[in-house]
């Protein structure tokens, strides 16, 4: 398997494993609790990790969502706590769903290892966000915790890539969510007003704009021999049906 082989066969589950504790229930209680909503607690949290900055630069490096709803989740956040704190409390929501849902994984030592080599490997230029990421210090070093930062880094680097490769290939962020798989759908989670770009056009370059994403993220995969390329993107499938197959509450035994 090659390294943009292995970028293309691990991306759907890197995608859901990385982002499943920003969607988690307890993750949206904990939101709650410091009073925020849950939409500010993403922006505010997934960005904070770049510290105290203006909203465009905010805007800028999430690259997907509508620059007016990125103001409105940063503001909302920021006459709550600075970002830089709700980025280490998503951070530390990261932790907790890991321990909870990836620690009970058979083989959750491996993974970690191998994605570990892949995310320290990676190259950030042109990636603010993940670079950001990655130097966040981790509250937790249980492997079930480590293994779900892994997971989410990883994913912030594939999301990174495929902003560059979006640019690259001539489409705004905008027409890149529309031409996706949740199509309008997926604009209006994002916060972007219609009307919309009629979605047949924009198509084919989507599709090379996601070929592009693979050979940008493939370079750190290529840490890897090829057997363990193979090894991992077992890894991670297994992880992911594990994780949609075992109920939440009995990840661990308690809520």
């Amino acid at each position: 398997m090659t390294p943009e082989q292995a970028a293309a066969a691990a991306k759907a589950s890197v995608l859901e494993l990385g982002g499943a504790f920003s969607e988690d229930p307890r993750t949206l209680r904990r939101a709650r609790m410091m009073g925020l909503s849950g939409w500010a607690f993403y922006v505010a949290g997934r960005g904070g990790a770049l510290g105290d900055v203006r909203t465009d630069t905010v805007a800028a490096a999430l690259g997907f969502i509508a620059p007016d709803a990125v103001v409105d989740g940063w503001e909302a956040a920021r006459r709550v706590l600075p970002p830089m704190e709700v980025a280490a409390k998503r951070l530390a929501e990261c932790c907790r769903w890991g321990a909870e849902r990836l620690e009970s994984f058979p083989r959750v030592e491996r993974l970690a290892e191998l994605v570990q080599r892949i995310v320290v490997s990676a190259d950030p230029a042109g990636m603010p966000l993940f670079a950001a990421w990655r130097a966040m210090p981790v509250p937790d070093d249980a492997l079930g915790a480590r293994a779900a930062v892994l997971l989410h880094l990883l994913r912030e680097y594939r999301g990174g890539g495929h902003l560059i490769a979006v640019r690259a290939s001539g489409l705004t962020p905008l027409e890149a969510v529309i031409a996706g798989p949740d199509g309008e759908a997926g604009a209006v989670a994002f916060g972007w007003q219609p009307p919309y770009p009629p979605i047949g056009p924009l198509v084919r370059r989507r599709m090379w704009a996601e070929a592009v994403t693979d050979r940008i993220t493939a370079d750190a995969f290529s840490v890897l021999e090829s057997a363990e390329r193979v090894e991992l993107v077992g890894l991670l499938d297994s992880a992911l049906q594990m994780v949609r197959t075992e109920p939440a509450a009995s990840a661990n035994g308690t809520h």
